[in-house]
């Protein structure tokens, strides 16, 4: 085995042959300058036995990265001052992005935000649609990242004064940007996308225990007042932007009352085995809550004129006013007690609810309480009636 040079490689070919020369000053340079070149061709040679192949970078790497660009110009495309709705194609790539991708929504978001930093009335309403709609169809890691933020929108003195239609739209953008900035707060206030979550006798807010439900129907109370200030009449939804608003608003005032109307339910439930400062607080509630159903009439009154399927609209009835009575009658019998609450069984529904019925006197105490079920039973249908058609046959989008 050859020794090797001091390069690190050995050399084993034939020895060089240098030509003659006078001068061992030129002998010694043709010396080193042809035993550095065997020294790097030998280098050469090792290096290529001992290559191994390397992977490739990931496909999946390289999609995400790809996705990545193509979502940023989805949400250039969608924000653009072309006075239409967003484009279907741009809002379809930005949920393919946040649904089918595990890569961060920061830049998407930051996108946006700066794209409501717009002078132009379209661009700036285009660019809270768009969000809008992440909101509602995108997975909540969006929206999630949304309520992280320290403020979103501040769009409350927002005035587009360069076209005339900019002075009505300004005046739109500032209470759709307020509700966007609630539906973001409700969410990190409890964590969740009420709109989203799990309905029905055994959902997220029928089988919500009764400190929740004193903090969380709240929240929603406020969100719902957000929507409904949005306050489009029939004739002001004049363009393809603010109609698109509008839809967007509709679908989420739907989920968002069947919500509110369930832990409304819930909190009635409840009502006679709570403390007195609980039935104070709840009787507050429920009477905020119908005053916030005839709103919500109001506003899909005006979703039917503007053509939206009537089998799409709930039919709402207000309930009965002998229960708010019965509410109070009992609040008002704690205050007297001191706040001694008499057992479940001892102080039934149907004894609070006979004291607004006239026709309950002179009726022996079986008849009495027959009859008090039986009210009892259609006060609880009432207020399930109150709507009857928005679940659409959906499951919760998937939390991610």
């Amino acid at each position: 085995m050859p020794r090797p040079r001091a390069g690190g490689c050995p050399y084993s070919g034939p020895s060089p042959s240098f030509p003659a020369s006078s001068n061992p000053a030129l002998i010694m340079l043709e010396v080193c300058v042809r035993l550095r070149e065997e020294e790097v061709a030998w280098c050469r040679v090792r290096k290529i036995r001992d290559w191994t192949p390397q992977a490739p970078p990931s496909c999946s790497a390289e999609c995400d990265a790809s996705m990545g660009i193509s979502a940023s110009k989805a949400a250039l495309g969608a924000t653009t001052d072309e006075p239409t709705e967003p484009e279907p194609k741009h809002l379809a790539d930005l949920i393919q992005y946040i649904n089918e991708t595990n890569m961060s929504v920061v830049h998407l978001a930051n996108i946006l935000s700066e794209k409501t930093r717009s002078n132009s009335w379209v661009v700036v309403f285009k660019a809270l649609i768009t969000v809008h709609h992440l909101m509602v169809y995108g997975k909540e890691r969006f929206i999630r990242h949304l309520a992280s933020r320290n403020s979103l929108f501040t769009l409350h003195n927002f005035l587009d004064k360069s076209v005339t239609e900019g002075y009505t739209m300004s005046a739109f953008i500032r209470r759709y940007s307020r509700y966007l900035n609630e539906k973001s707060l409700a969410y990190r206030l409890i964590a969740s996308d009420i709109t989203k979550v799990k309905r029905g006798t055994d959902g997220v807010m029928r089988i919500m225990n009764t400190k929740d439900l004193l903090n969380t129907l709240p929240v929603i109370q406020t969100q719902l007042d957000a929507l409904l200030n949005f306050n489009a009449k029939p004739d002001e939804l004049t363009n393809g932007i603010i109609h698109a608003a509008f839809m967007l608003l509709f679908k989420d005032s739907l989920r968002l009352f069947a919500a509110y109307n369930e832990g409304i339910l819930n909190l009635l439930d409840k009502y006679f085995d709570m403390r007195k400062n609980q039935c104070r607080e709840s009787l507050d509630i429920y009477i905020k809550f119908l005053g916030r159903t005839t709103k919500f009439a109001q506003f899909l009154k005006v979703a039917e004129q503007v053509g939206i399927d009537q089998s799409d609209i709930p039919y709402l009835t207000q309930a009965p006013h002998s229960f708010i009575e019965a509410l109070k009658q009992h609040l008002a019998s704690l205050e007297k007690k001191n706040d001694i609450l008499p057992p479940y069984g001892l102080f039934p529904l149907h004894d609070v609810l006979q004291l607004t019925l006239p026709s309950a006197a002179g009726k022996s105490v079986g008849d009495k309480q027959q009859g008090a079920t039986i009210i009892a039973n259609n006060l609880d249908g009432s207020l399930v009636s109150l709507v009857g058609n928005l679940n659409f046959g959906e499951s919760p989008i998937d939390k991610c």
